[in-house]
């Protein structure tokens, strides 16, 4: 069984592993300030936040990176899947994002695109290996 990276349960990969990582609650003077630079809605900036936040975690191992994508790969070909629910924080929650702009993307679906795009060729090696590997002794 695939292990969370923080907990000793199984691994669930939900799209929130990508973008959990803009959460900036209590870190609005730091990582807050550092992440209202992104625009998440220019493309540019979108890759930027992409590779720099998404894709550069250092606690999934190519096995956590495989799942997170096969995850994403089948959400994104469920025509109705609502990706702004990902980004919808509930009141009661100690979260929040660093714009405005992420509380209702222009395309959150495109948002998502682009990090399985970008996870494909970032993760190249390490989806490869996962590819190879045996996922029932995981």
């Amino acid at each position: 069984m695939l292990k969370d990276p923080f907990l000793n349960e199984r691994f669930e990969p939900d799209l929130m592993w990508f973008v959990g990582v803009f959460d900036v609650y209590d870190r609005e003077e730091s990582k807050g300030i550092e992440l209202e630079a992104y625009d998440p809605n220019d493309r540019t900036d979108r890759s930027i936040l992409i590779r720099k936040y998404c894709l550069n975690q250092p606690y999934f191992s190519h096995r956590h990176k495989f799942v997170l994508v096969e995850n994403l790969e089948a959400a994104l070909k469920d025509p109705s899947f609502d990706f702004q629910v990902v980004f919808e924080i509930d009141e009661c929650e100690a979260n929040s994002w660093p714009r405005e702009e992420w509380y209702s993307l222009e395309s959150p679906r495109c948002f998502f695109q682009d990090i399985f795009k970008l996870a494909k060729e970032v993760w190249k090696e390490d989806l490869l290996m996962a590819a190879s590997e045996d996922k029932s002794a995981w």
